[in-house]
């Protein structure tokens, strides 16, 4: 490697690091958190035929249909969507739906039939409502953490 080689990938190496460190405050940008319905996500999900229907949602507080068996597990999940191209409230339905995709497809495989207690999980932080979830976005991501347990219901 020759002195001009050497000194230009140094230099290299040095700007790529200044741009990393200049675009950090950026991505630790804080959150800016929505409450949506979840209703419009799994209306949104049907839609799309992400959702087949087979798996009721219910959130924290929402009455629950009769019939309630043994809860058969608990999980939370995280889903996040790029911000590019897309509307807050937009981005933060699709966010939601991912989530509740990965729901329906585990209380399937559980013989579950709902997904109860339903509610806000982010950063193991609660947040519970009958009807909202809570959507968090910044700069680049939108993210939403939803936590709930499966169970079967009476038909």
């Amino acid at each position: 490697m020759t002195m001009k080689t050497s000194t230009a990938r140094q230099l290299t190496l040095a700007l790529a690091a200044l741009a990393a460190l200049a675009a950090t405050p950026l991505a630790q940008a804080r959150d800016k958190v929505s409450l949506l319905p979840l209703e419009e996500a799994v209306r949104l999900g049907i839609q799309e035929g992400k959702l087949d229907g087979s798996v009721k949602f219910y959130l924290s507080g929402a009455p629950t249909p009769p019939g309630q068996g043994a809860a058969l597990g608990e999980e939370h999940v995280n889903r996040r969507t790029s911000n590019g191209g897309k509307e807050p409230v937009f981005a933060c339905h699709w966010a939601a739906l991912s989530g509740l995709i990965a729901l329906q497809g585990s209380a399937k495989a559980r013989g579950a039939n709902a997904v109860v207690d339903l509610h806000s999980f982010f950063k193991e932080k609660t947040f519970k409502d009958p009807v909202n979830f809570e959507c968090y976005t910044g700069n680049m991501m939108t993210g939403v953490t939803l936590k709930g347990t499966y169970v079967r219901t009476a038909p």
